[in-house]
């Protein structure tokens, strides 16, 4: 049985499938397809990307509803933004950077377990999203579809923040509570690693 935050996400996948012009999927040339796939590829590709994505998730999870389908809505709506600045070649300094430590602080908050007012905490969550987005966008491989790049790479993200909102359920029982801020702990260590390293 599908609770009501899952229900959700998979109401927001068929709508994000459903808002795109059939005009898109018709006579998909080789280049266009390759953008969609590439697209859904590419945040699953780096460790930097798939533990903030989930942090997202886990973070929801932790402070409820509405924060619970809010944060994931709000991330890729803001990396859309973000990626749309990467498409148009507007620079974004440090985009490594606040990605790395998007890692950190969406680490802290799962291990803190931080309840901020729900407008800080969109906030959080957007400001970051503009860096991975903007990443993605930067990164559309030459001959590719730029709108099947960035449609598969919300639906990617979304696919994480549901992941890190299905694990963050553990949160209802006390051993889950420690395994969650445990959690947080490892995502903000691994971003402290990507901040100094470079790993992208």
């Amino acid at each position: 049985m599908m609770t009501t935050s899952q229900k959700f996400y998979w109401y927001f996948m068929v709508l994000v499938a459903l808002a795109t012009p059939s005009s898109v999927w018709a006579h998909i040339q080789a280049g266009e397809a390759a953008g969609f796939l590439s697209g859904i590829h590419h945040p699953i590709s780096g460790w930097d990307h798939v533990l903030a994505m989930i942090a997202v998730g886990l973070w929801g999870a932790q402070l409820g509803s509405p924060a619970v389908w809010l944060l994931p809505v709000t991330f890729p709506m803001m990396m859309a933004l973000g990626a749309m600045m990467g498409l148009l070649g507007i620079p974004l300094p440090g985009v490594e950077i606040g990605i790395a430590l998007s890692a950190i602080v969406l680490g802290v908050m799962v291990f803190t377990e931080k309840r901020p007012p729900l407008w800080v905490a969109a906030c959080i969550v957007g400001f970051f999203a503009i860096f991975h987005g903007h990443a993605h966008g930067t990164e559309l491989p030459a001959g590719q579809s730029g709108l099947l790049y960035s449609a598969g790479f919300v639906m990617a993200t979304g696919c994480l923040h549901g992941v890190g909102i299905a694990i963050g359920l553990i949160h209802r029982w006390s051993a889950g509570c420690v395994i969650l801020r445990v959690t947080g702990v490892f995502i903000a260590a691994a971003g402290v690693y990507f901040l100094f390293s470079g790993v992208t």
